[in-house]
């Protein structure tokens, strides 16, 4: 098991956005903005998707590696922490799926 942890990511990803290496692909995604960075992740989440249906575990780990690191730039843009994610996920552990589903008004 590795001690790689999505806190490490985090704090990878803001280090390389802030470098200005232009041969880090953080720092130019952070260069191209949110929209660039939101496309990216959309891009890898469907592809996460088609490996999971096609049952191919390697594309799987690999487009799940991809999906994880893209949402922590797009996270990163936004200012919004790891840990107010998983701080709602804490909160939503006190009930069932469908309660907190259920209770969600506006979405």
């Amino acid at each position: 098991m590795s001690d790689f942890t999505l806190d490490d990511l985090e704090r990878i990803v803001a280090e390389r956005a802030r470098s200005g290496d232009t041969n880090s692909w953080t720092a130019k995604l952070f260069a191209s903005g949110m929209d660039r960075a939101a496309k990216k992740l959309g891009e890898e989440a469907v592809e996460t998707v088609i490996a999971a249906v096609r049952k191919d575990e390697t594309e799987l780990v690999s487009e799940s590696a991809d999906l994880l690191y893209h949402w922590m730039v797009v996270l990163a843009l936004a200012d919004v922490p790891l840990s107010r994610v998983m701080e709602e996920l804490e909160r939503r552990t006190g009930q069932s799926g469908i309660a907190e589903k259920a209770s969600r008004t506006g979405r």
